[in-house]
């Protein structure tokens, strides 16, 4: 799981083996050291039907609809957003890149543009 925070928008993209463990489990979390603080980063599922996010602490908490996460795993749906008032959400797949990157990627879902390129 990876996020980007910019201005007033935070992103979570996702891959294939996070998306099947947040259909399991329900939760999703991960952090980022600074030294003796870390910042935790999580998605938690919740029955309601609109994304919502918290700060609290050291941790950042985006509460995501489970329909919406099942229609991710499930369909071709690329990703879903929102707003928590002035918060712009977005939970995506994170898709292979078309470009040479030192990262792995074998987890990635494969990028639909790949096959275009052909």
């Amino acid at each position: 799981m990876k996020i980007r925070i910019k201005g007033n928008s935070l992103r979570y993209r996702l891959t294939q083996s996070d998306v099947a463990q947040f259909l399991k489990t329900h939760l999703l979390q991960d952090s980022t050291s600074f030294g003796d603080k870390q910042l935790i980063y999580e998605l938690k599922a919740t029955d309601a039907e609109a994304l919502t996010a918290t700060f609290d602490g050291d941790k950042i908490t985006v509460a995501v609809p489970i329909a919406k996460a099942t229609e991710l795993a499930e369909t071709n749906l690329v990703g879903f957003d929102g707003k928590d008032g002035d918060l712009y959400l977005l939970i995506e797949k994170d898709f292979q890149c078309l470009d040479e990157v030192a990262e792995d990627q074998s987890d990635n879902y494969p990028n639909p543009l790949a096959q275009k390129s052909i």
